[in-house]
C-alpha cells in the first residue's frame, strides 16, 4: 500500500481513509539499530552539526525506507520542518504541507483539514468514519494511561512507548490494538509500583534510551507524559475537527498549560521535567513553564541518541533528592 511519511501527528483518519499508511518518520529514526549512522549520513548530505538531531533522522529515515512522500507540519511543530520539506522536494520527494492554525480557530481547522483531505483524494465525512472505528483503541489507551496514574501498575516507559507510537499506530491499527488488549491485560495483574514521587514529563519525547529507567531506580516515577498523551488523542471527542482542537501542542503555551494543570491536579504531580531537544526553540518554554507552575521543574536537553551521559544523570539525582526529605 501507499506509504505516507510524517514529520509530527497529523490527521492519520484522512490518510487511512484514503487508502494510505502513515509512518512516523521520528519513531522510525530512535528505533533504528544504526541511529548514530543516520545522523551523520544526513549531515554529510549537507545538514549543519547544530541542526536538532530529530531532523536529520527524519529526513535520512525517510531515505533509507523508499519513502516518497512525507508531510510536514510547518506551523504548530518544529521551526525547521518547512525547510526539511523543501529538501524532500529537490531530491524528488513529494511534500504534502499541513499547518495547524495560529489562532485554533476551528473554522480555520476545518478549511486546512479540507485542503489536506483533497491530497488523498477523500472527504471528512470518510475520514469521520475512520476516527470512529480508532475511537475503540483510543479508549484502549486511555484505560493503560489510567492504569499508569491511578493504579500505578504501568511504568513510565511503557506509558511513553504506547502513548507515542499511537501517532501512527506503529503503521498497523488492527495489530496495534491486539497487542495493545493483551499488554493491559497482563498489566491489570500487577502488584503497584513502589516508588512514591510522582513526576509529570512535559516536552518532546526524550532522544534518550533510559532517562524513564534511571528516575524510577532513583526511587520517582513519570506518571504524566504530556505530549506523548496529546499525540494518543485519548480525550473523548464529539468529531474529526474537535479531536484536533482539543490536540494542545500544536497550540500555544497557554492552552496547553490549561491541559497540564488540570492533569497535574488529578495525578497528584510532586514535580516537573521539562524535556527540550537541543538548538530548538522549544528550550524557551521552560521559562514560561516557570512563571506559570508552582512546583519544582528540572530542565533537561538532548542532542544525539543514546544513554544519559553523566552530567545528565547527577542532575537528576541531585534534583530528586531535593524532593525525597518528605517521602522516605
Amino acid at each position: 500500500m501507499r506509504t505516507i511519511g510524517i514529520t509530527t501527528t497529523v490527521p492519520v483518519e484522512v490518510i487511512i481513509a484514503g487508502g494510505a499508511i502513515p509512518a512516523d518518520l521520528n519513531n522510525l529514526f530512535i528505533t533504528h539499530p544504526e541511529r548514530d549512522k543516520l545522523i551523520s549520513k544526513a549531515e554529510g548530505f549537507g545538514f549543519p552539526m547544530n541542526l536538532c538531531s530529530w531532523i536529520k533522522g527524519v529526513f535520512q529515515v525517510a531515505l533509507e525506507n523508499g519513502i516518497k512522500e512525507v508531510i510536514g507540519v510547518t506551523r504548530g511543530d518544529c521551526s525547521s520542518t518547512e525547510k526539511l520539506l523543501e529538501v524532500y522536494d529537490v531530491i524528488g520527494i513529494k511534500k504534502i504541507p499541513f499547518a495547524y492554525p495560529a489562532d485554533r480557530s476551528r473554522k480555520a481547522l476545518k478549511k486546512e483539514m479540507e485542503l489536506f483531505a483533497s491530497h488523498f483524494r477523500v472527504d471528512l465525512a470518510r475520514a469521520e468514519k475512520v476516527r470512529k472505528e480508532l475511537a475503540r483503541v483510543r479508549r484502549k489507551l486511555r484505560e493503560l494511561d489510567r492504569l499508569t496514574f491511578e493504579t500505578n501498575q504501568v511504568s513510565g516507559y511503557e506509558n511513553h512507548l504506547w502513548l507515542v507510537s499511537a501517532s501512527d499506530f506503529n503503521r498497523d491499527p488492527g495489530r496495534f490494538e491486539k497487542e495493545l488488549k493483551l499488554f493491559i491485560q497482563e498489566a491489570k495483574k500487577r502488584p503497584a509500583m513502589p516508588q512514591k514521587i510522582r513526576l509529570a514529563y512535559l516536552g518532546v519525547p526524550p532522544i534518550f534510551d533510559d532517562l524513564y529507567q534511571v528516575i524510577e531506580q532513583l526511587g520517582a516515577r513519570v506518571v504524566y507524559n504530556e505530549v506523548q498523551r496529546e499525540f494518543a488523542m485519548i480525550k473523548p471527542a464529539k468529531n474529526l475537527i474537535e479531536q484536533y482542537l482539543n490536540y494542545s501542542y500544536p497550540y500555544d503555551i497557554f492552552f496547553r498549560a490549561k491541559e497540564i494543570k488540570k492533569e497535574i491536579k488529578r495525578r497528584k504531580i510532586h514535580a516537573i521535567i521539562h524535556y527540550a531537544q537541543t538548538f530548538c526553540h522549544r528550550q524557551i518554554e521552560g521559562i514560561v513553564f516557570r512563571k506559570i507552575f508552582d512546583l519544582p521543574i528540572l530542565s533537561l536537553e538532548g542532542d544525539r541518541p543514546g544513554p544519559l551521559g553523566p552530567g545528565i544523570r547527577t542532575r537528576l539525582e541531585a534534583f530528586l533528592e531535593i524532593l525525597k526529605p518528605g517521602w522516605k
